[in-house]
């Protein structure tokens, strides 16, 4: 296995498939980094010599591309700012409630957990 930005990227992969493994790296941002280095799309991970690693490897280290812990830590950042700011989308978040406008009645179980039993209500269908 590759090992590219602190990621093991699959050997087995398309060059373009195989990048997007790197949190922040998607297909658009694969093609363009096999475009800047020259190699083809088309070819597979384990078909790539140490050079061509090495080369794709200081593409992603320019300071064009923010990948991985530093876009996990920017995101995490810009979540905690409107928390602090006590706007909407801050509170709903500081509550697990959807952020986006999205229905609560009935869904939202994966942003706010598995449902709790109310207590005095009764189960229907019995």
């Amino acid at each position: 296995m590759a090992r590219i930005a602190g990621v093991n990227v699959p050997d087995r992969k398309r060059i373009t498939i195989a990048l997007t493994y790197i949190h922040g790296i998607g297909r658009k941002l694969a093609r363009d980094i096999c475009e800047a280095t020259g190699i083809e799309k088309t070819r597979r991970m384990n078909e790539l010599s140490e050079d061509e690693l090495n080369l794709i490897r200081a593409e992603i280290d320019k300071d064009q591309y923010m990948i991985e812990g530093d876009l996990r830590r920017e995101t995490s950042m810009n979540i905690k700012r409107l928390m602090d700011m006590a706007c909407y989308r801050g509170l709903r978040h500081r509550k697990h409630l959807p952020v986006r406008g999205q229905n609560t009645r009935t869904n939202a179980r994966t942003r706010k957990g598995p449902a709790k039993p109310i207590a005095g209500k009764k189960p229907v269908g019995k």
